[in-house]
């Protein structure tokens, strides 16, 4: 006689439901919402290759090079942060890779100082140190509390709507159409749309803010005659840099000591985002899940140095991204990074994307950042900060990380290592946090704090399950 089942042993065999982090959207989704995520980030990846090769006075031609090395690298990286090497590599999460400007003035002085073999080979090293110090680092992350990510995610954003708004107003101030009034009214129009989109609408549409927004923007801004395709038609349909193309890779130890210093500065910045990220998605990270994020941190410097890119972060206007559109599945990057992989063999494509108006970048740009500088506020309302100096904590964090914001030449008199460190809102704004939580909250006699686990820390268990 058979029997039959019970419904109560089936329901528990039923598979949990998966989270939104590791939803697999509809393919149309997952296209749009991944090209939004590159649009975003674009003109911030591509700026470095440019303002590197302008600074290290490379032709044109190499220059172009270097853009196409830099979005493949980027995508390779993106697709291992959203999808993963096994236990080794990525953090599983909606983040997106490019070009850190951190990099940028170490990398002129190498060249300067070596040449570019030195550049990439210490690169490479750089590279190599990053994979063997990830898990150390992330180990150490209970030091890095709502209470320092919260200053450093703030820091980020603000340091950011500079960005912005030279992408809108231009960056030569005795230039005749500096800061224009049409250049400011389109700025301002696709911010506009960008709030009524998400005002007035809902579901998919929603989401797609940013993206209409810069669709708008360039329809309008081509009757303006901003925009310029000129050089699309010249680019090629296919085209690949080959590997150590500036010969093979020197290792001076001056330079390479210099860019494991920047490869520890990523490390502080891609670790405030992909803690942000973590609590945006409802996925708290363990040290081991951030250790995966930062050694593809590392293989961005090893990438870099083999097919002349660069060293990569995870781009703090994404991390906007996700959270105005509460998109969480990390698919979406995964899609994004796909796309950037084919715009670095496709280089027709890319020159369409990089032919947007400044101040259409700028002006979804300056919604983006925005949306990071509230994050940051966000997680610092975890804070305790009744019977602390936490407040303290975080004036002085902000009030040093602004500062090469505003004086960009503060630190000018200063030699080059104290340069790259001070001249860095995000790395002046991390250290001064950390070392302040440590001298307050982490030494014999200090003042009330919260709980280790509680409102103002961050735990983050090794056993958490890796996904």
């Amino acid at each position: 006689m058979s029997q039959t089942p019970d419904a109560s042993a089936s329901e528990s065999t039923t598979a949990p439901a998966r989270h939104p982090v590791d939803e697999v959207l509809p393919p149309a989704r997952l296209g749009l919402l991944g090209l939004q995520h590159v649009l975003v980030m674009y003109a911030g990846c591509v700026t470095v290759p440019l303002v590197f090769g302008a600074a290290a006075k490379l032709d044109t031609s190499t220059i172009g090079l270097l853009i196409n090395a830099d979005l493949l690298v980027a995508g390779l990286v993106t697709l291992l942060q959203a999808i993963g090497v096994g236990k080794v590599l990525g953090v599983r999460l909606p983040v997106v890779a490019g070009a850190t400007f951190t990099a940028v003035t170490p990398m002129i002085l190498i060249a300067g100082e070596y040449g570019m073999q030195a550049v990439y080979g210490s690169m490479i090293a750089a590279g190599v140190f990053g994979l063997l110090v990830a898990v150390p680092f992330a180990r150490a992350v209970r030091f890095f509390p709502p209470l320092v990510s919260g200053s450093v995610i703030t820091v980020i954003g603000l340091s950011l709507i500079g960005v912005a708004a030279g992408l809108i107003a231009g960056q030569d101030s005795d230039a005749k159409n500096y800061a224009a009034p049409s250049h400011l009214a389109l700025a301002g129009g696709i911010v506009l749309v960008i709030v009524l989109v998400n005002r007035f609408t809902s579901g998919f549409f929603s989401q797609l803010g940013v993206l209409l927004g810069l669709i708008v923007g360039t329809a309008v801004a081509v009757p303006m005659g901003l925009t310029d395709f000129s050089t699309v038609g010249g680019a090629d349909w296919f085209g690949l840099a080959s590997p150590f193309h500036f010969g093979a890779p020197h290792f001076p130890i001056a330079a390479v000591v210099s860019m494991c210093v920047v490869m520890l500065v990523t490390f502080t910045e891609s670790t405030a985002d992909m803690l942000a990220v973590g609590e945006m998605t409802g996925r708290p990270l363990s040290s081991k899940d951030l250790a995966r994020g930062l050694a593809a941190d590392g293989v961005s410097g090893i990438f870099g140095g083999i097919m002349n890119g660069f060293l990569d972060t995870v781009f703090a206007q994404n991390v906007g991204l996700v959270g105005m559109t509460k998109v969480r599945s990390r698919y979406v990057a995964a899609v994004a990074g796909g796309i950037l992989v084919v715009f670095a063999l496709i280089p027709k494509l890319g020159e369409i994307v990089a032919s947007l108006p400044g101040p259409v970048i700028g002006g979804a740009g300056l919604v983006m950042f925005a949306t990071v500088t509230s994050v940051g506020i966000s997680t610092l309302r975890k804070v305790e900060f009744e019977g602390t100096s936490n407040l303290l904590i975080v004036a002085v964090s902000i009030g040093v990380g602004m500062l090469p914001v505003v004086a960009p030449s503060f630190y000018h008199a200063f030699p080059t290592w104290v340069q790259i460190i001070g001249g860095s809102a995000i790395t002046s704004a991390t250290v001064a946090a950390f070392l302040l939580n440590l001298l307050f909250n982490h030494t014999p006699g200090r003042k009330k704090t919260a709980p280790e686990s509680g409102p103002g820390q961050t735990a983050l268990p090794d056993s958490t399950p890796s996904t």
